[in-house]
């Protein structure tokens, strides 16, 4: 089956997790309030452990004004509170990042995270920030670019999250690839 694209408007192919993601993405356009201009999903997160490369497409991502990511968005097939550090990470290791927030959710409760720290400012389906309120917020939120040792710290952090969640749920099938071809 199929399903026309929330954001987009394509035709893109409907599984659980698709569904999840266009009615997350309908509602942070017509009820938090964000342009859906600045949304974007199935976002791809490339990155390199022992000179072989990865990657993983995040959900959804939120970007500002000048194109930087403000929230990265990863849906989860479990508890959710298992997958606050991966979420973190993941905002942490964007392109033109870090994020400074990060949201885990599986659609029925969520946690907003603080990237940098890993903190939960929130949680509930509640914790799902207005546009306007994400905004503010960013504005306070320091944007320091990763060190090389961290970011290596935390692309193997991320790694180990990736590799063994994704293979022990449902494959790339719902969560996105795990290794590129």
């Amino acid at each position: 089956n199929t399903l026309r694209d929330y954001l987009t408007g394509e035709i893109i192919e409907e599984t659980t997790y698709e569904e999840f993601r266009q009615a997350l993405a309908k509602l942070l356009v017509e009820e938090r309030g964000y342009p859906r201009e600045r949304l974007k999903a199935k976002v791809p997160l490339s990155y390199s452990v022992n000179n072989e490369e990865y990657g993983r497409e995040l959900d959804l991502v939120a970007y500002d004004q000048d194109r930087r990511p403000l929230l990265v968005v990863i849906f989860c097939s479990g508890e959710v509170g298992s997958f606050e550090r991966e979420t973190a990470i993941a905002a942490q290791l964007m392109a033109d990042g870090p994020a400074p927030f990060a949201l885990t959710t599986d659609t029925r409760d969520a946690s907003l995270l603080d990237t940098a720290t890993g903190t939960v400012l929130a949680q509930g389906m509640q914790a799902v920030p207005y546009w306007d309120e994400l905004l503010e917020k960013s504005v306070r939120m320091p944007r320091m670019p990763l060190s090389l040792e961290r970011k290596e710290r935390l692309t193997r952090i991320f790694h180990a999250y990736n590799g063994f969640l994704i293979d022990s749920c449902c494959s790339s099938e719902c969560c996105g690839p795990v290794k590129k071809a």
